[in-house]
């Protein structure tokens, strides 16, 4: 068993950044059909956003835009706006996907500290941070351990490290817990929000119950081109336990996304 180690800092922290969408317009090169519209959008910094919407409304696109992974696919318009305005939005993002994306062939403590290895950074700092969060997340024992090894569960905390180990002041979260059991997810969701916390986090997610338990601020995205609608969310503070008031903006959203187009 390993001993337990302490944690330190790998940078200087970033400050939070808040992004400002406005009259937003995506379109794929290629297709005659805008995916986004009019998007007028604001992600608090320090901050949880939840975008919820039907499959193919354009949530990934969005996001995956923001990551800078479609610049060359895609024609887009609008104003795009971070703050502080010295910081630009390339160089603070992390993005944890749908899919863990854990090299088979890697060490959960090798997956975790790959980005520091793209930059031939590897430090004994690093190597402490990693072990650290892997503590927190009770997986130091399985530092070691292959990915194939591990339950879903378990490889979703190894990705969730991995992210955080690139030290970034905004989260991108395209349904990272999605392919997990009830139990698991409501773990993970708890346990994201505490290593999160004063993150700029933008969560895309098609369980309501989801986003109402970790949203600052919830957006329904919806229609042909998509839009989006903020909803407003319960004062009380995240991870939340389930009242009327969260039952009550259920149902809400549940309508939005009735009449959304499939």
């Amino acid at each position: 068993m390993r001993m337990s180690v302490s944690t330190r800092p790998l940078s200087v922290k970033s400050p939070a950044l808040q992004i400002d969408i406005s009259a937003g317009y995506l379109r794929y090169t290629g297709s005659k059909a805008a995916t986004l519209q009019g998007i007028n959008m604001r992600f608090p910094a320090g901050q949880w956003t939840c975008i919820l919407g039907r499959s193919g409304c354009g949530k990934t696109s969005l996001l995956r835009y923001l990551a800078g992974l479609l610049d060359q696919q895609v024609s887009w318009s609008g104003e795009l706006t971070i703050t502080p305005p010295q910081f630009d939005l390339k160089n603070n993002i992390a993005y944890m996907a749908q899919q863990d994306l854990l090299m088979p062939w890697l060490s959960v403590l090798d997956n975790v500290t790959l980005s520091a290895k793209f930059g031939n950074t590897i430090t004994p700092v690093h190597k402490e941070a990693a072990l650290a969060l892997l503590e927190k997340v009770g997986l130091l024992d399985s530092a070691d351990c292959l990915p194939q090894k591990l339950s879903g569960g378990m490889r979703q905390r190894v990705a969730l490290v991995r992210t955080l180990m690139q030290n970034k002041p905004v989260i991108l979260m395209d349904e990272p817990f999605s392919a997990v059991d009830a139990v698991t997810r409501y773990r993970l969701q708890d346990m994201a929000c505490e290593l999160l916390k004063d993150k700029t986090v933008v969560l895309i997610t098609h369980d309501p119950q989801e986003a109402i338990r970790l949203a600052d601020k919830i957006y329904i995205m919806q229609g042909k081109p998509s839009s989006a609608e903020s909803l407003k969310v319960p004062a009380s503070l995240t991870p939340r336990q389930f009242d009327a008031e969260c039952a009550q903006l259920q149902q809400s959203i549940m309508a939005y996304l009735e009449r959304s187009d499939a």
